[in-house]
């Protein structure tokens, strides 16, 4: 199975947390928008409490996961149809 799919999501995810990190999103606009980890534990409990660098990491491993599972799916229809390219 190619990991093509798994690389292109972590690199987002870390895309994501390193445009934060900097500072040229001063409102977490963007990270808000794009962590899901984020959107999850702002129903449970207050965002300002939540450690930013559990945050990060949850971040990155979210967008790979989605990647994998992307990979996992395109391998089966490949694996389904006998086509190995």
């Amino acid at each position: 199975m190619r990991y093509r799919f798994t690389i292109i999501a972590t690199l987002i995810g870390i895309a994501i947390c390193a445009f934060n990190y900097t500072g040229y999103d001063p409102h977490n606009m963007i990270f808000f928008m794009l962590s899901i980890p984020v959107w999850i534990s702002s129903f449970f409990v207050d965002i300002h409490e939540v450690s930013v660098l559990l945050m990060y990491a949850l971040t990155i491993l979210t967008w790979g996961l989605l990647g994998f599972i992307a990979d996992a799916l395109i391998a089966r229809d490949r694996r389904k149809s006998g086509r190995t390219a």
